[in-house]
């Protein structure tokens, strides 16, 4: 499935996702009208039975009057807000004080007052019917392109899944789904933790103190236990390799690197006002913009790494699976490092795909790596003019269609500072959570998106979002929080919209 396929794909199944949602709400105002009508129809009899109390307690039957108070109620209940229910609350006013040829006087014409209000709900019953058939029909014909297209996303997906499944480890059917309840719980907590603790440090001028306090220990609190919920439940959660590319469809980007280095882009770094995903998980956000990322996972370790879905092979076979994912895939992102391993792969990719198709990192700190590589290009790559020091990734490299080297260093954005220290990134991001997203990050996996964004276009390659995507993935615990509260907030809306017709 191409990018443009699946954008149109993810349209129209939030389009059907809506169009359900309203039909759905429609049909409980439809249903609820249904049953205002079927309970109003009783009202001639109430009425008459109303009429005969009030006649009753004028000859002095003292018992008549509980019987008005219940019909009363009844309609206040059951009947629509009109001439009936009003008369019928009057009369009941006037017999409680004695009056009771005023009573009488109120409800002369109730009977045809009955008859309109019982029509007026006729109409609202057919137009509301109406209204939800409206909207069930369209919400039923989108589940038609919504399944086909995921047919069809997954049926491209097939080859690729076929190959990867086999190196999946098999888990009980029931973990991933419990642990990713319980990611979303965090996500909830996070989230209104973080939108707790900005208003009370942005409005709290305008509360009492005690109600600022308690909203920014509140806040810190909920975000704190968030925080713990998540680290424990995300990697339990995560999607393998298999189910990555099943739910995306898309040729896959294959991402090869060293394990020496997953503790390296395992890193948090200080950014959004809390900050819980990985340099590892921003890159693979950012790659999200070409197709889903795979990983080969470390042999033996007890949990996936966030970012790139895993899948695991053989020690002593691993190099055709390698060789057949690099020829499925559309995009091969290599971490250049000292492992023979990782020139074997590059000197495949080289040798066997085409030259746009791999981005090469370059770390910091690691000499020989530079002398190595230029044995494998045409060109040299000159790249201890741009590596320095110690960081992550120093220089990305993409390469032309004639396979030159084009070299792009990693470094901050002219005019750009990072802030340092716990307490200047809590400080400073409280102040921002209601506004990150709008502010240019210049953290390692921001800059090193960049340098490759422009690595990509130098070869021709380009994507438009692959900056904001890396930008979102460090902000994904925030909006995916906030989606859960307003998915909870609609359902919770509905379900009480629904109560009512379970009341007998």
């Amino acid at each position: 499935m191409s990018s443009g396929l699946r954008a149109i794909a993810r349209l129209v199944t939030a389009i059907a996702a809506v169009t359900i949602y309203l039909a759905l709400h429609l049909t409980v105002t439809a249903c609820l009208d249904l049953r205002a009508r079927d309970r109003f129809r009783e009202a001639p009899t109430q009425a008459a039975a109303f009429v005969a109390a009030l006649d009753r307690y004028a000859d002095g039957a003292e018992p008549a009057r509980a019987h008005i108070r219940r019909i009363d109620a009844w309609f206040g209940e059951n009947a629509p807000s009109g001439r009936s229910r009003s008369a019928i609350s009057s009369a009941a006013g006037h017999a409680e004080e004695g009056r009771v040829s005023l009573a009488r006087k109120e409800v002369a014409g109730l009977a045809t007052e009955i008859e309109r209000d019982q029509a007026r709900l006729d109409r609202e019953l057919s137009s509301s019917t109406a209204v939800a058939l409206y909207w069930a029909v369209p919400a039923g014909l989108l589940l038609v392109p919504v399944l086909r297209l995921r047919r069809r996303r997954r049926s491209g997906a097939a080859e690729i899944v076929e190959v990867v499944s086999r190196f999946v480890p098999q888990q009980p059917w029931w973990r991933r789904p419990v642990f990713l309840a319980g990611s979303w719980v965090g996500y909830g907590l996070f989230a209104t933790g973080s939108l707790a603790a900005a208003t009370s440090e942005q409005r709290g001028y305008t509360m009492p103190l005690e109600t600022q306090v308690l909203l920014l220990l509140g806040g810190l609190a909920a975000l704190g236990a968030g925080v713990l919920v998540l680290r424990h439940c995300r990697p339990r959660s995560a999607r393998s390799a298999a189910q990555a590319l099943l739910a995306d469809g898309r040729k896959p980007v294959l991402y090869l690197r060293s394990f020496a280095d997953d503790d390296t882009a395992a890193s948090v770094d200080d950014g959004v006002p809390v900050n819980i995903h990985s340099r590892e998980e921003q890159l693979a956000g950012a790659l999200s913009a070409f197709g889903p990322v795979i990983a080969v996972g470390k042999p033996g370790e007890p949990l996936p790494r966030l970012g790139a879905a895993r899948f695991y092979l053989p020690p002593d076979d691993w190099q055709p699976v390698v060789l057949r994912l690099m020829e499925l895939s559309q995009l091969i992102v290599l971490g250049l490092g000292l492992g023979e391993g990782l020139w074997w792969e590059v000197e495949q990719a080289r040798a066997t795909q085409p030259a746009r198709k791999l981005v090469l990192l370059v770390p910091g700190g690691r000499p020989g790596v530079a002398a190595r590589l230029d044995e494998h290009l045409p060109t040299p790559s000159r790249l201890d003019e741009v590596i320095a020091g110690d960081s992550w990734i120093s220089a990305v490299i993409a390469f032309d269609s004639e396979g030159r080297p084009k070299v792009h260093p990693v470094g901050p954005r002219p005019g750009t500072t990072t802030r340092r220290g716990v307490l200047g990134s809590l400080a400073a991001g409280v102040r921002r959570a209601g506004r990150t997203w709008m502010i240019p990050l210049s953290m390692p996996a921001h800059q090193v998106v960049r340098a490759m964004k422009a690595a990509l276009a130098s070869v021709g390659v380009r994507r438009r979002m692959l900056v904001w995507k890396g930008v979102f993935a460090m902000q994904t615990a925030l909006w995916k929080g906030f989606a859960l509260v307003v998915a909870l907030a609609l359902l919770s809306w509905l379900v009480f919209r629904a109560l009512p017709l379970f009341d007998h």
